[in-house]
């Protein structure tokens, strides 16, 4: 059996057919997922996976094909954004209910040769004719279900820009190269997954849309089966428009206009224009940076929220035990907590796009006034709901934001021959994103990331409205750990908001419980949002819940599906992990 063949034909096949060093991973694990009857959320079903090893380049993502794609690039001598593209297009395929080219994404690159980190920037952007009351009717906000199934809540897509933007900078191999892979997969047909095929079962909403439910769903409205071969002649066509025509092909042309007449075609219409999406520009920003101990932690800043709520996290952490606490005790699980109460009440109140509100990062992240927010922290109660700081006397003059973020996004990690690497979060917001399928993909729902209303209860105007042209605030959390200046350390996670407890969870374990990539990774899931105290199920945890519940926290044991994928960077060699909540792999050689 071909290679091509055994990846399509579905995880049991694919031990004939795997090159030696995908033959790394877990194989077992793999095997496992292949059973139809698994909920591919559950984090206990699929128990730990096995870290993967290799001398001189790595990838891992959250499948197997996108990281089968992404590692042949770096193997050809591909740079780590090179796989991340080849990686991307293939998700946008096989996992189509998290992102994809109707979507945007965050960046973080480490370029080798100039021993530098640079962010990119490729966030949805809200239409010129957007206003900031365009979720409110009768002076209150519409259900958010409401607003994420509409054409309303599609931002012009902005992935296939900050790709071109990053490969400009980092790349090596020619652009239509880095297609392949996914042009090969859509035309010849993939297994269905799992995770997938559950995921259909369970949505209603994507049944309702008529494109969308052609493809997903056979005649008689039924998901496709796992393993069930699906093809996609109409994205392999955007694809090779693209590889061949570069991003413009995407933004200008016949795959604008048909993506501008989905979103104004849907029976709650978008004003998504031709202009919106020839106009929209990816960017280079400065990255975010702190220090932690001997690390220096690195990730995209504003308008994502979520790097600068873990540095806060694991600033204000190091003003407590929890490095000699036991990783899931009730000390450790209570101190992660409080400080995450702390990070998300400032989260909520201060971040939005830069570019049009002052973002105070630099007080945000000042050492002195982390201590005194750590001092809030009591060791044997919790502080309940935390108050925002005020580091620079602007509290007054904000409004709370209480939009919810879903977890439905994906990361990848990658790390080439050279020593570049790329950590890069790409979304297209809730599972199927907007629902509305175009051209044989989904667009995003990212517009329901602003606040539904643009005052808080108090009537202050609240920093992440809607306003046009503007990026919705986001917690994806791309980041990059430096050691003596050099890469230690690419991590980052799906999840919506949670996102941050995940990564920053994964951080204290390296950083602070000295615990492997990937036995950090598989710790059960702990923390929270500033609401409730949140436990995964079916975990360990479950043991410390009434003692938190004594403490005063208001416990919750909830699915906490997180998708963490990571690459150390070790003096004997690169160590892979994937998370095994969901069907990732690492690889490399």
């Amino acid at each position: 059996m071909g290679l091509w063949a055994a990846l399509a034909a579905g995880p049991a096949a694919w031990a004939s057919g795997l090159p030696a060093f995908l033959l790394k991973a877990d194989t077992a694990r793999l095997a496992v997922e292949d059973k139809e009857d698994i909920n591919p959320e559950m984090a206990t079903v699929l128990g730990h996976s096995q870290a993967v090893h290799a001398a001189d380049y790595m990838i891992s993502s959250a499948n197997p094909l996108a990281t089968q794609a992404g590692a042949a690039i770096l193997a050809e001598g591909g740079s780590a954004t090179d796989a991340a593209i080849a990686a991307q297009m293939v998700l946008n395929l096989v996992e189509p209910q998290s992102s994809g080219i109707g979507g945007g994404a965050f960046l973080i690159a480490y370029d080798a040769a100039a021993q530098k980190v640079q962010a990119y920037d490729g966030r949805e952007t809200a239409p010129e004719e957007a206003r900031s009351n365009r979720f409110m009717q009768g002076g209150n906000a519409i259900p958010f279900w409401s607003a994420v199934n509409s054409g309303l809540s599609v931002g012009t897509p902005g992935l296939l820009r900050v790709l071109g933007l990053a490969h400009k900078a980092h790349g090596k191999l020619d652009w239509a190269r880095l297609f392949e892979p996914a042009i090969a997969l859509a035309e010849q047909g993939f297994a269905v997954s799992p995770r997938l095929h559950a995921l259909l079962v369970e949505n209603t909403d994507l049944r309702r849309q008529t494109a969308s439910a052609a493809y997903f769903y056979d005649e008689k409205g039924r998901a496709w089966p796992v393993g069930h071969i699906l093809k996609n002649p109409a994205l392999a066509q955007v694809f090779r428009a693209v590889a061949e025509g570069g991003p413009d092909a995407f933004y200008q042309g016949a795959i604008a206009r048909n993506l501008v007449e989905a979103v104004a075609g849907h029976p709650v219409p978008g004003d998504l224009s031709l202009k919106d999406l020839s106009g929209y520009e990816a960017k280079a920003r400065e990255p975010l940076c702190a220090p932690y101990k001997v690390y220096v932690l690195c990730g995209m800043p504003p308008p994502s929220s979520g790097p600068l709520a873990v540095m806060q996290m694991m600033t204000i952490l190091s003003h407590t035990p929890i490095a000699t606490t036991p990783p899931g005790s009730l000390e450790a699980v209570h101190y992660f907590s409080e400080a995450g109460k702390l990070a998300f009440a400032d989260r909520d109140v201060y971040v939005a796009d830069p570019d049009f509100i002052n973002v105070p990062i630099n007080a945000l992240l000042d050492a002195r006034y982390l201590a005194l927010r750590a001092d809030l922290i009591m060791p044997r109660r919790t502080i309940g709901r935390a108050p925002p700081g005020d580091p620079i006397g602007m509290l007054v003059v904000r409004g709370q934001d209480a939009s919810p973020e879903l977890p439905s996004t994906t990361h990848i990690v990658a790390v080439d021959r050279d020593g570049g690497v790329m950590s890069m979060t790409s979304s297209i917001e809730s599972a199927f994103g907007s629902k509305i399928f175009v051209d044989g993909y989904l667009l995003n729902n990212q517009l329901t990331d602003f606040s539904l209303s643009d005052v808080d209860a108090e009537y202050k105007p609240v920093a992440n409205r809607l306003e046009p042209g503007k990026r919705p605030r986001s917690s994806m959390s791309p980041m990059l750990v430096l050691k003596d200046g050099k890469p230690y350390m690419a991590i980052g996670s799906p999840g919506g908001a949670a996102i941050i407890n995940y990564v920053a969870k994964t951080l204290v374990g390296v950083l602070d419980w000295n615990l492997s990539l990937q036995d950090a990774i598989d710790l059960p899931n702990f923390g929270s949002r500033n609401r409730h105290t949140e436990l995964e199920k079916n975990t360990d945890l479950r043991g410390i819940a009434d003692e938190l519940r004594a403490m005063g926290h208001e416990v919750r044991e909830v699915d906490f599906p997180s998708g963490l994928q990571g690459i150390r960077l070790t003096p004997d060699g690169l160590e892979g992990a994937a998370d095994p909540r969901r069907e990732g792999l690492a690889a490399g050689g």
